[in-house]
C-alpha cells in the first residue's frame, strides 16, 4: 500500500472529474429538455462533445510535451470549469454545441494526463491494484454525482456551479499531492489500417459500441424525462445500467478467456439487443420496469467494448496491446461522434422508445457481422489468448495503464 501511496492524490483528482464529466453529461440532457430544446439538438451537443474528445486524444501529447503535466492539467481544467458556468449563463444551442466540444475537448486531455501520470508511478506490482481501484473510483463517482441532479436540481444556478466548483478542485490534489515532474510520454503510435487487418471485427465492434454507448448516455436522459420519470427517477435509471455493466463485466470477461471470445461477444450482443427491444415493447413507461430491464440492458451493453478489444487483442502480436488498444479507442470515438445524431434525429420522428429500437437495430448489424467473421475465420486457440482486460474510454493512454505483463518490458518504463 505504500507504494500506491503517492498516487492518491491523483486517484482523488480523477474521481473528481470522473463525476464532474458524468453529472454534466446527465444535466446537459435534463435542462436541455427543460429549456425546450428538441431531442436531435441535444443529441447534436453529444455528438460536439465527441468530436472535442476525439481532437483531444489526438492532440494533448503534443501539449504536455510542450508545457508539461502540471501546465496542462491547469489549463484544461480552467477551460472546462469556465465552460460549465458559461452553460448557465448563456442558454442557447449553438453555443451550448460549442461548449460541450470545448469540454470533450478538455476531458481528452485531463484524462489523458491523470492516466499518463497513473502510469508513470505505478510499479508492475501494483498494476494491478491500482487499476481496481480506478475502475471503483469511476463506478463509484460516475454513479454518485448522478444523485446530485435530485438533491440541487436541475433548473437553477447552483448545480452549474457545483460542477464548476468539482473541476476547479481536481487542481489541488494535482497541484500540491504530487511533487513528480514525469516525462511527458511518447505520441500514441495511431495505424488504424494495420489494426483493422489485425481484427476487423474488433474494430467493427469498437464502432457499433461506439454509436450505440454514445447514444445511450447522451439521450437516455431525454429518453426516461419524456416517458415521465421524476429527476431522482431520471438519474437512478441511468445509474441503474451503469451499475448493471460493472457487475457483469468480469464474469463475461472470465467465459470469454475460455470459450472462442467471439461466441461471447455473439451472446452478449444478442442478450444487448434482446434487453433493448424489451425496453421498447415491455417496459412501456412503467419506472420499475424500466429499472429492471435497463439493469440488463447495461449488463450485456457495457462490456461490449473491452470483449471486442479482448478479441482483437488475441489477434495481436506480442507487444502490440497499446498500440491495438489506443486505435480501438479511436475507432470507438468515431461511432461515438455518430450515435447521439442519428439516435436523435430517430427519436425526433418515432419518439422516446425509438432510442432503444435504434439501438437494437446496431446490434442486429453487427450480430450479422459477427457471425459472418466466424465463418470466414478460425477461431483463436486458446493457448494464444490473452486474459480479458476491462477497458475505460477514457483515453489513449489507458492502455499502457492497463498494459499486459507481456507487454511491459517490451513498453519499458519510459512511459
Amino acid at each position: 500500500m505504500s507504494s500506491i501511496r503517492p498516487l492518491i492524490p491523483l486517484l482523488i483528482a480523477a474521481g473528481i472529474l470522473l463525476g464532474g464529466n458524468g453529472l454534466q453529461g446527465t444535466l446537459i440532457a435534463l435542462r436541455g429538455a427543460q429549456e425546450g430544446f428538441s431531442a436531435s439538438t441535444i443529441g447534436f451537443m453529444g455528438t460536439s462533445y465527441f468530436a472535442g474528445f476525439l481532437l483531444g486524444c489526438i492532440a494533448i501529447t503534443r501539449i504536455m510535451k510542450a508545457v508539461g503535466h502540471v501546465r496542462s492539467f491547469s489549463a484544461l481544467a480552467a477551460i472546462a470549469s469556465a465552460g460549465t458556468l458559461m452553460l448557465v449563463l448563456v442558454i442557447d444551442p449553438i453555443m451550448w454545441s460549442v461548449i460541450r466540444f470545448a469540454t470533450g475537448f478538455c476531458f481528452a486531455g485531463l484524462f489523458t494526463i491523470m492516466e499518463s501520470w497513473l502510469n508513470s508511478g505505478v510499479q508492475n506490482h501494483d498494476r494491478a491494484r491500482v487499476l481496481a481501484l480506478y475502475r471503483i473510483i469511476d463506478i463509484g463517482s460516475v454513479t454518485g454525482a448522478q444523485f446530485m441532479i435530485p438533491v440541487f436540481g436541475a433548473g437553477g444556478f447552483t448545480i452549474f456551479a457545483i460542477m464548476s466548483i468539482m473541476i476547479t478542485l481536481s487542481l489541488v490534489p494535482v497541484s500540491l499531492g504530487d511533487r513528480s515532474n514525469p516525462k511527458p510520454p511518447d505520441e500514441v503510435k495511431l495505424d488504424l489500417a494495420r489494426v483493422w487487418r489485425i481484427s476487423p471485427l474488433g474494430c467493427i465492434g469498437c464502432i457499433a459500441v461506439g454509436v450505440t454507448n454514445s447514444a445511450f448516455r447522451t439521450l437516455s436522459p431525454v429518453y426516461a424525462e419524456e416517458i415521465g420519470m421524476s429527476v431522482a427517477d431520471v438519474v437512478t435509471f441511468i445509474s441503474v445500467g451503469i451499475i448493471g455493466g460493472a457487475l457483469i463485466q468480469y464474469p463475461l470477461g472470465y467465459l470469454s478467456d475460455r470459450w472462442d471470445r467471439r461466441k461471447v461477444l455473439l451472446l452478449t450482443t444478442c442478450c444487448a439487443m434482446l434487453s433493448a427491444l424489451a425496453i421498447v415493447f415491455l417496459a412501456g413507461n412503467a419506472v420499475i420496469a424500466n429499472f429492471a430491464f435497463v439493469f440488463v440492458f447495461g449488463s450485456f451493453a457495457m462490456p461490449l467494448f473491452s470483449l471486442s478489444a479482448a478479441h482483437a487483442n488475441d489477434r495481436a502480436g506480442k507487444g502490440e496491446f497499446v498500440l491495438v488498444n489506443a486505435a480501438l479507442m479511436l475507432f470507438y470515438s468515431f461511432g461515438a461522434i455518430g450515435g447521439p445524431l442519428a439516435a436523435s434525429t430517430v427519436m425526433q420522428y418515432f419518439g422516446p422508445h425509438s432510442l432503444f429500437s435504434f439501438t437494437a437495430a446496431i446490434y442486429a448489424i453487427f450480430i450479422l457481422i459477427t457471425l459472418y467473421r466466424m465463418g470466414v475465420r478460425s477461431p483463436v486457440p486458446a493457448n494464444h489468448r490473452g486474459r480479458f482486460t476491462a477497458l475505460l474510454r477514457t483515453s489513449t493512454i489507458f492502455a499502457r495503464l492497463a498494459r499486459r505483463n507481456g507487454d511491459s518490458a517490451k513498453s519499458g518504463k519510459d512511459e
